[in-house]
């Protein structure tokens, strides 16, 4: 017979033994309600609060910045949405004379970027919901260029959504050196929003050493089955709950869980928890 060879880890990774001895254990063993007072649930929450912690330390994070959820589009989602709602929630500034262009939040990412963040943007523009300047990386070497995002700058620019490492092309793009310049700019926008900064980093977490502080991120997207685990996400939001700076709105409304952030007592909450327990002792 003959044999396969797996060549397509960037799309998704096989579970790792210990993964799944993770889940099947946290199936078994904790398989309550989170939310619940009673014994499972507790052993449930334990669970999920513990592996919290590991995917924090993968990050160099604090365990209140991570909110688990379902993969990557839905974070992507997410923190794309949030910021619409951050650019309208400041009125004094949102209709401050701007152009009739300038009244909508304006996004800057690239043409490099994954479906979950190109496809939203794109549906902002089309729907009036948003503008959006997709910068175009270097043919020559696949970089996204720190003074092309830079100039894309507008009065009315609310996030730069720049993927840190290809799919394609294995690129590492210039994230940190991006939002150290853009950060500057932050300083002197006293009465427009504050840029903020997003990087989808699926395709490197796993692979380099991620560092939420050494790149200045925002917010950072995780995906599991990228590193071995099941198809389960996380958001990384800078101090979530305890700064205005950096906001993070539900998409979802329900039963409380994830701080109100991302409800609903789903299993995949417990597979993506039990399982980075696995991963981030490995």
């Amino acid at each position: 017979m003959a044999k396969s060879i797996y060549l397509d880890n960037n799309a998704t990774t096989p579970l790792e033994s210990d993964v799944l001895n993770a889940i099947t254990s946290a199936l078994s063993k904790a398989w309550g309600n989170p939310s619940s007072s009673h014994t499972q649930g507790i052993e449930a929450k334990a669970i999920i609060e513990e592996s919290r912690q590991h995917v924090a330390a993968m990050l160099g994070a604090k365990a209140s910045d991570i909110i688990f959820n379902s993969g990557g589009t839905e974070g992507n989602n997410m923190i794309l949405h949030t910021a619409v709602k951050y650019f309208h929630s400041g009125q004094d500034w949102s209709h401050n004379g701007f152009p009739d262009k300038e009244h909508l939040p304006h996004f800057i990412t690239s043409n490099l970027e994954h479906d979950a963040v190109k496809l939203v943007l794109e549906h902002f523009a089309e729907e009036g919901i948003a503008s959006v300047t997709f910068v175009p990386a270097s043919p020559k070497t696949g970089h996204v260029m720190v003074d092309d995002v830079i100039a894309a700058i507008r009065p009315s620019t609310c996030m730069i959504s720049i993927m840190l490492a290809n799919n394609e092309t294995g690129i590492i793009q210039p994230v940190k050196e991006m939002f150290e310049r853009v950060k500057q700019i932050n300083t002197s926008r006293k009465t427009i929003p504050k840029i903020l900064l997003h990087t989808d980093a699926a395709q490197a977490i796993g692979k380099i050493l991620v560092s939420v502080q050494d790149l200045g991120a925002d917010y950072l997207t995780i995906v599991g089955h990228k590193f071995y685990g099941p198809r389960i996400g996380a958001i990384y939001v800078k101090d979530l709950g305890s700064s205005k700076e950096v906001p993070l709105y539900p998409m979802f409304y329900g039963g409380g869980q994830e701080r109100n952030y991302r409800p609903g007592s789903t299993f995949p909450l417990m597979f993506f928890s039990q399982t980075t327990v696995g991963l981030g002792m490995a």
